[in-house]
């Protein structure tokens, strides 16, 4: 599974810089962890930080114009932060695969002449194979819908000093390579030139990176729509509302039968009064969920259980689909949920990150210490606001007070709590 070892936003509402990770020009810096959290207090930044990632992946999905105007994001000109030159910029580190060679992806959107985002300029590139030291090559070169991409596996471009290299078989790759080489030019500059050139056969790296990339789930569940009634009919995965978790358990129940059965069951243990969840088909063909409390004799539907409950149920069946994205991303799931639980839903988001070939990467934000209380220095990240008002983030692995307590036995959310994590 793809693993995102750095991120970084520019240009977009308070974070005018803000670096996650490692990335292939800041290379001091260690990777992001499977499971990642940011905290910090109200106003500081965690829901655009969120936002942040969702906006890419919007760009993609639909155009950097609608991008900007979904949301309610209000529009580029909302977006862009105040004071600042430059567009707005995103740059992705992260690796298909562990001992993958790492890719980066960067992304810059402008205003053109009409006052309409466009796609400024866009590059995906990757170290040739062999190659452990230097800059990595540009693959796909973008700037205002026209450059060049390179089809095929290995093929990239060569450094201008190489022109005169006369070594065996130089002249021969440098053949091979001009014969992989294309110009382009895009018709409409507000579509990502991954979201064209990744649809055909040629470019497989591009095709990756924008599945990749079309895979991400960002969680915007809300318990109402957990309880709506959806047509029937089986769909393989959850969506971003959680409105088809009832589809989601019906493809669940046919296709993972004994799988399913023991996800109700692990899920059921983990929520507490439940001693057990199964299903019940109605004469539409609709399959309702139940809810078993051992101290009453018929079931809860699931229209009649709380919100957290909901919520917990939502996580958990995400984190055991057969086929789980590759990168998930949840802003404060704390909210409604009992204070006890948090601990140990944290713990369960690592597992589920952790503890699998194809696990998929989790990034959260939360402001909830006793969900951190569950986490080890280096998952956590404190996002706070600078005395010019942009968001700055920190590390708290890089507190060296914070991690010889943390390594004495204390509590990271208590250290939090007691304002050891804040800047002093």
């Amino acid at each position: 599974m793809a693993l995102i070892e750095g991120f970084r936003v520019q240009n977009y509402r308070a974070l005018r810089d803000v670096t996650l990770g490692k990335l292939s020009s800041q290379q001091s810096g260690a990777p992001l962890t499977p499971f990642t959290v940011v905290i910090g207090k109200n106003g500081v930044g965690k829901s655009t930080l969120f936002d942040a990632f969702g906006f890419v992946a919007d760009c993609l999905a639909h155009d950097v114009e609608q991008a900007c105007d979904m949301k309610q994001r209000g529009g580029y000109e909302r977006l862009h932060s105040r004071g600042t030159d430059g567009p707005i910029r995103f740059e992705i580190y992260y690796r298909e695969a562990k001992g993958e060679r790492p890719m980066t992806y960067e992304l810059a959107i402008a205003l053109d002449d009409s006052g309409r985002p466009f796609v400024e300029s866009e590059v995906l590139k990757q170290r040739r194979k062999g190659q452990k030291h230097g800059h990595p090559y540009p693959f796909l070169r973008l700037n205002h819908g026209k450059g060049t991409v390179w089809a095929g596996e290995e093929e990239v471009e060569e450094e201008e000093d190489d022109e005169d290299d006369e070594t065996p078989g130089a002249a021969g790759q440098r053949v091979e390579e001009d014969r992989s080489k294309a110009m382009v030019e895009l018709t409409d500059l507000r579509q990502l030139g991954i979201a064209t050139l990744g649809t055909l056969k040629e470019h497989p790296r591009i095709k990756r990176f924008r599945d990749f990339l079309k895979g991400w789930y960002l969680s915007y569940f809300y318990p109402d729509a957990a309880r709506s009634l959806p047509t029937a009919g089986p769909q393989k995965h959850l969506n971003s509302h959680g409105d088809n978790i009832g589809n989601v358990v019906q493809f669940m129940a046919r296709e993972h039968k004994d799988r399913f059965k023991v996800v109700l069951d692990r899920i059921a243990a983990k929520i507490p009064g439940i001693k057990s969840i199964d299903t019940q088909e109605t004469q539409d063909k609709r399959l309702l969920l139940r809810f078993n409390d051992g101290a009453f004799a018929d079931p809860f539907f699931a229209q009649q259980m709380s919100d957290g409950t909901l919520k917990v149920f939502a996580y958990l069946l995400l984190m055991d689909d057969p086929e789980p994205p590759p990168f998930i991303c949840i802003e404060e799931p704390e909210n409604g949920l009992y204070h006890k639980l948090l601990e140990a839903l944290a713990q369960e988001f690592r597992a589920h990150a952790t503890g699998k070939k194809n696990a998929p990467q989790i990034f959260v934000t939360t402001h909830q210490p006793y969900f951190v209380d569950a986490l080890s220095p280096e998952e956590v990240w404190v996002l706070e606001k600078g005395a010019d008002g942009y968001s700055v983030i920190r590390r708290v692995s890089d507190l060296e007070v914070v991690k010889n307590l943390v390594e004495e036995g204390l509590p990271l959310g208590g250290l939090w709590y007691s304002d050891y994590l804040e800047a002093r």
